[in-house]
């Protein structure tokens, strides 16, 4: 192995019970233990040596050794009690330096630092400066935004979350750090505006989908979530937040053209509406619907909970992405790993992934003739709709899954490779 190949990767995620098994659930054990996890799992799987590193507490061992590439690595700090990852500002200095020391007595080696929310990030920051190595950092959440998010809740509450220091210290990690990793497009736009850094320092990756839950189902599976939810083989499946610019008006208006060729054809639209301004867009939308006729030919759904969106993806004959912009589609994604066919919006990224006729179909949503064309073909031909069920869910699960997920944050990696040897040479020298 050439000395610029990554071998050995250090992530690092401080807050909750992280474990081979996480005990999910328990405090600030939730969704980014799994991603962790999940990440480093399959990064082990592709032959990379892997240390989870997180803080030790309670009663937990030094170390879960998980398989011969992959260790859940402890370090003690903060004294042996639970601490809540608001309360955490104060203990990062002992956390790097009793980190250091482990690994300095270890003698271990690693070739980049990708640390977890902004508790690991400011500690992994000072780490990697210290080893002279790339860090790249997965923000999860935004102090920025949730601070917006609390609008109206309590001074004591928000006091309790420190959100000036947070996201100062956020703002200068995300200069100091080599790249950011995020997992949403909103993310990045809000890291942008918010903490102004420049977007070529950011890399958007989305989290792998759960392969063991959207999945391709027997026809009784399928049958009975049609029953259930009431779904029909010429319904038109459209799911996710109140915005102008996910295009359901857009869907809405290739309707006439669609119910020309598809008579039986309806939309089954699931838009959340909660605030007011998603409620007063509810409102156009079903105004369009009425000036056009089709106002019968929509099923309008609110909020679906999250045991049936597996089922309400796979009970639809097509899933459709009809957005003005979208950045990058993850329903789409959902969809077609569950064997529904899709047609993708040509405005955003996932188009640029897709083989055309293979994975799924794509189309101008503003141009509603088309998009009405290509919601059509796999009602109209049986061989279109096997094509696409088939090859939609191999390529789901090949480049959204887990495994494709650590591929491409490993190619970031790769970018930053071999950065610091000069520094670390000198270093070396001058000792």
């Amino acid at each position: 192995m050439n000395k610029h190949n990554i071998g050995s990767l250090l992530m690092i995620s401080l807050h909750g019970y992280v474990a081979g098994s996480p005990e999910l659930g328990k405090p600030d054990t939730g969704g980014q233990v799994v991603f962790v996890l999940e990440l480093a799992k399959r990064f082990a799987r592709l032959g990379y040596r892997v240390d989870v590193m997180t803080r030790q507490f309670e009663d937990q061992p030094a170390e879960d050794i998980i398989n011969e590439n992959l260790r859940v690595v402890r370090v003690p700090f903060g004294g042996s009690d639970f601490i809540r990852k608001e309360d955490m500002h104060d203990w990062y200095g002992d956390f790097v330096t009793n980190a250091l020391a482990m690994i300095r007595h270890r003698k271990l080696h690693y070739d980049v630092i990708n640390s977890h929310y902004w508790d690991a990030g400011v500690a992994g920051q000072k780490i990697a400066e210290e080893l002279q190595i790339p860090h790249i950092h997965t923000p999860h959440s935004l102090g920025w935004w949730k601070e917006h998010d609390m609008v109206g809740a309590g001074e004591e509450e928000m006091a309790g979350y420190r959100f000036k220091e947070r996201i100062q210290k956020e703002f200068v990690l995300y200069r100091n750090c080599d790249h950011i990793i995020a997992t949403t497009e909103q993310q990045t736009d809000l890291i942008v505006e918010q903490y102004q850094l420049p977007r070529e320092h950011i890399t958007m990756i989305p989290p792998g989908i759960d392969e063991g839950r959207f999945t391709p189902a027997t026809p009784d599976v399928v049958a009975e979530a049609r029953r259930k939810h009431d779904f029909k083989e010429t319904d038109i499946y459209v799911v996710g937040r109140a915005a102008e610019n996910k295009g359901y008006d857009l869907i809405i208006e290739a309707l006439p053209s669609l119910l020309k060729l598809q008579p039986d054809a309806r939309l089954v639209l699931a838009a959340g509406a909660n605030s007011d301004s998603d409620k007063a867009l509810l409102a156009q939308w079903k105004e369009v619907a009425s000036s056009l006729g089709v106002s019968d030919a929509i099923s309008w759904r609110g909020y679906v909970a999250d045991e049936d969106l597996a089922d309400f993806y796979r009970g639809p004959g097509i899933f459709a992405l009809p957005s003005r912009y979208e950045p990058f589609g993850m329903t789409a994604v959902e969809a077609m790993a569950c064997g529904t066919p899709t047609v993708v919006t040509i405005h955003g990224g996932l188009f640029d992934q897709i083989e055309f006729g293979r994975h799924a179909l794509v189309a101008d949503p503003k141009r509603p003739e088309e998009f009405a064309a290509m919601l059509n073909m796999p009602m109209q031909y049986s061989w279109m709709r096997e094509t696409l069920s088939v090859e939609g869910a191999r390529f789901a699960r090949r480049v959204f899954g887990w495994t494709g997920i650590a591929r491409r944050t490993l190619q970031v990696f790769e970018q930053f490779k071999g950065r610091y040897d000069d520094l670390q040479t000198d270093e070396v020298a001058l000792g």
